[in-house]
């Protein structure tokens, strides 16, 4: 396969494969730890209005939705790539990232959760990903 589709082929797919882990765990969070009584988290203004109601028990699957979710997005990229595979796992944790901040600046969540999740979350799990995938080779 020309190596200039395998790479795009390769950040599709890790853009899929990186949302579907998020979205995923994101949907089961709610049955492992419900939400707190009154909560509305089935849309996003139900989770504006009732964010300062959420103890930190109820940012752990977030973030793990986030790190997860950008490690399988940047080691799926990485390894279908046929070249550049740094550059394009890290257009993956760029794009987690901005999708990071999409969210933290659209949803009160406190501060602390804010830096976990956008210093912890992202670029770190893309390196994470990346050195998987040089010890594979």
């Amino acid at each position: 396969m020309n190596p200039i589709l395998r790479n795009i082929l390769a950040v599709i797919v890790g853009l899929f494969v990186g949302s579907v882990v998020n979205m995923s765990i994101i949907l089961v969070s709610g049955s492992i730890i419900p939400p707190p009584n009154g909560a509305d988290n089935t849309t996003m203004e139900g989770l504006q209005a009732t964010m300062h109601l959420f103890e930190p028990k109820h940012f752990l699957f977030p973030f793990l939705a986030h790190a997860l979710g950008t490690f399988a997005g940047a080691l799926t990229t990485a390894l279908i790539a046929a070249n550049h595979k740094t550059k394009l796992a890290l257009v993956i944790g760029g794009f987690f990232l901005l999708g990071g901040i999409v969210s933290v600046c659209s949803l009160p969540s406190p501060i602390w959760f804010t830096i976990v999740d956008l210093v912890f979350a992202y670029i770190p799990m893309t390196y994470l990903a990346l050195k998987l995938v040089a010890k594979k080779s």
